[in-house]
Formats: structure tokens, sequence, C-alpha cells
């Protein structure tokens, strides 16, 4: 599924521009006395576009592909097929040397602060260790800007120097936000940032990361990662619902989960109180055909969504489906050979 085509006219390049990424992972061998070993296809042609400022979330069920596409496109993993472009640069094709000095320009916070922080290092040394790596001013004007992003985070400048189980799971976020903003970078990849949280606290960091990224000079784009469909309406500004390693549906927020186009995403929707269509008389049809999704090393022919599809025929169990956009030219692309809510029915593909 590539990304949208741009709009006539003169548009900016996108901050982080991702094309056609695959991953594959030797899967475990299948029978005690050696048996076949398939390859997992755990990123299958993933593209999309984040813009400078912007928020783009990637969700789905677990082991739809998001983290590992987070991965992918942090170089944590090495891809077999695809390209990423980030700030105008080739992402893939930079040095080690070069991908350190960039790397810079890039934050990070992972699900569990618990593990993403180093427990024999205090609250300032972790939040002031990007910008020793980097080299980013004297040890004194680094100490000043620790103190100030634990401001910012709003914990009092005393928390420097304690240790991070000193604090409370909502604390050690905000410290791993601290961080990922040292540098002032011009992403943020947040993988599931707030479902290791209680509910009574997630609010309040999805209000902080939205509070950070109007007031950091650099504005940061987030690529959040997520399954919580209302912490995604909170949060982003474009969403891509994922499937079995591959994009079936994205557009702006408001459209995709207002209007789902791709079945899947209806019924993600379905099964998430709230975020449903009220009076939805497909909701529990959808909720009774749900299961489980097929296994990455042996996905369904055709539509890999077809076998938990109420309305999956021929065509879907035999070919896999083109690629439409939606206009006007908001982005609105999905793959289904029986999409949703059709409005008109005026739909093109969109040129190669």
């Amino acid at each position: 599924m590539t990304a949208p085509a741009a709009a006539a006219g003169v548009r900016a390049e996108p901050l982080l521009s991702v094309q056609s990424l695959s991953k594959s992972f030797p899967s475990p061998r299948t029978h005690l006395w050696g048996g076949t070993r398939r390859e997992v296809r755990a990123v299958s042609g993933v593209s999309f576009d984040l813009a400078a400022g912007q928020t783009l979330a990637l969700v789905g069920e677990s082991g739809s592909g998001k983290s590992t596409t987070a991965r992918l496109v942090l170089r944590l993993l090495a891809p077999d097929r695809g390209t990423v472009r980030f700030d105008g640069r080739d992402w893939l094709a930079l040095s080690r040397s070069e991908l350190g000095s960039a790397r810079r320009d890039v934050g990070v916070v992972f699900q569990d602060p618990g593990s993403s922080l180093n427990p024999r290092m205090n609250v300032g040394a972790i939040v002031g260790e990007p910008l020793a790596i980097h080299r980013v001013g004297s040890s004194a004007a680094r100490r000043e800007r620790v103190l100030a992003l634990l401001d910012a985070v709003g914990l009092p400048p005393q928390a420097a120097g304690k240790r991070p189980e000193e604090f409370s799971g909502g604390q050690r976020q905000r410290i791993a936000i601290a961080r990922a903003l040292a540098t002032e970078p011009k992403l943020v990849v947040l993988d599931e940032p707030v479902s290791a949280l209680d509910v009574s606290i997630r609010a309040q960091v999805l209000n902080l990361l939205l509070e950070l990224q109007e007031t950091t000079p650099s504005r940061p784009a987030y690529l959040f990662i997520g399954h919580d469909l209302g912490v995604v309406k909170h949060l982003a500004d474009r969403i891509a619902v994922m499937y079995l390693g591959r994009i079936v549906e994205e557009g702006p927020t408001g459209e995709v989960l207002g209007s789902p186009r791709h079945p899947y995403t209806a019924l993600l929707l379905a099964s998430r109180p709230g975020l449903g269509k009220r009076g939805d008389p497909g909701a529990a049809r959808r909720r009774r055909v749900a299961g489980e999704p097929a296994s990455p090393a042996s996905p369904p022919p055709g539509c890999p969504f077809h076998p938990r599809c109420p309305s999956a025929d021929a065509a879907c169990r035999e070919r896999f489906p083109d690629e439409t956009l939606e206009p006007p030219a908001s982005g609105r692309r999905f793959v289904c050979h029986h999409p949703e809510a059709l409005s008109g029915g005026n739909f093109s593909a969109p040129s190669s």
C-alpha cells in the first residue's frame, strides 16, 4: 500500500516518508523432527508519510506489525525491503557514525518506563544522557536544561537527584518523555506510551504530550504506536490501521473513526465502547464474527482479513484487493473489495 500522492499544487516534503517497508523473521520449526521453517511476515509493503508537527497513529491488534514498523523506522531492525526518508535524507543509507549524529533529531518513549530507565542512574543523569551523548552545551548548560525539562513535565528540581524506583509509573513515564525531548528532536516515536499506566494517569500523560508538542521549540512530529482507539482519537491527526503486517486503511483520524471504509477498522470500533456509530445495525454482527487474527507465518490467500469479514465472498478469498484513494485529496486510502459506508461511489485508484 503506497503513501498517497501529493495533492495538486506545492506541498512540503514530509518529515518522515516510509515506502514499501517489509520485514520477515524465521519462524520456529513446525514439527519436532525437522519440519520446514516458514517466514513470519511481520511487516509487508508498509507506506506512509508524516508531516512536521503532526501525529500519525499506527493502530491494530497485537501482532499486527505496528511495533516492528516503529523499530524499522528507528533502525533498531534492518528491513528486508523498502525506503525510509527522514528530514530529506535516506535514513537507511546513513553510516553508523552518521546515524549516531542524526539520532539527535529522534526521541523515543517506550511502553514500560520501569524497564526503559536505568535503575543505577539518577533522574538528572537519565534525562541529561542524550545531551551528554550528543555533546550539547557545557555541563552547566546541560544541568540547567535538565531542570527545565523536569519542570516542563511537572516534576520538581529535587527529582533530579532521585532514582527511578522512587517514582510512580506515571511519573517515570514523564521522566522518559523528558529524556526523549532533551535534544529538541524533530520526531518522537511513542511505542504504546500509556498502555502500562493506570486509566486515571493516561489522560494526564496524553495531555502532557499534546502540550509539549505545541510548546517545544522544535514542534516534534509524533509517530504513535497503540491499540486503544480512544487514546488515538484524543492524540492523533491521522491514523493508519494495520492488519497482519499491512496498512489496510489510512486517513484523517476523525474521518476514519467517524466513517470507516475497511471492515477491520469497523470491527475495532465495534469492539471499543463509545466509538462506534450509535444504532449501527452491523456492530453486533461484526462482534460475533470477530474471531482471532490468522498466523503471520501462514496468512490466508486473497484478502488476509476475509476469514473474519462478514462481507467476504469468492473475490476476497482469491485476490488481494487493490488500493483505493478517496477524493478529495485528504490522503484517505484503503484496500478492500467491499468497503463500508461508501459516499456516492466516487472513488478512484491512485496513480502509480
